[in-house]
């Protein structure tokens, strides 16, 4: 596998942005075609099929109903220290979303959700770090 993409100002292959380490259960969630490359060789920490609870989740939509309906089903679905990566097209992509990061925000805080990290994870896609508040774990 090739060397990851590399997005953003901070100079980091995106799977180290994210957090994405081997031994993780890890899943994407309506991927765009381009995520494996965007990783490049930590692409293969990415799994499908393999059963909750999950260490890591990185969930892409652009639409708030999916929003809604995605994050209250993996609030129990990832460990007590896992963690909901979730990305959503940049408002200066100039492509069709529903989302912005206070949506995302306003929809996890009910959840027991609360948000650490933001990055770039391509031209296109902006994500934010969901993480279980601690008094909830």
């Amino acid at each position: 596998m090739k060397d990851p993409i590399i997005f953003g100002y901070s100079g980091k292959p995106l799977s180290q942005k994210l957090g994405l380490k081997p031994g993780m259960k890890a899943i994407a969630v309506s991927p765009p075609k381009e995520y494996k490359a965007w990783l490049g060789k930590d692409s293969s920490i990415i799994s499908t099929g393999i059963p909750a609870p999950w260490d890591f989740v990185h969930l892409f939509t652009n639409k708030l109903a999916d929003l809604e309906n995605q994050l209250s089903a993996l609030r129990s679905e990832i460990t007590s220290n896992g963690m909901v990566w979730v990305s959503y097209y940049k408002k200066s992509s100039g492509l069709p979303t529903e989302i912005t990061e206070d949506l995302v925000r306003e929809t996890c805080f009910p959840l027991g959700f609360v948000d650490i990290k933001v990055c770039a994870v391509s031209d296109d896609w902006s994500g934010l770090k969901l993480v279980i508040r601690k008094k909830l774990r």
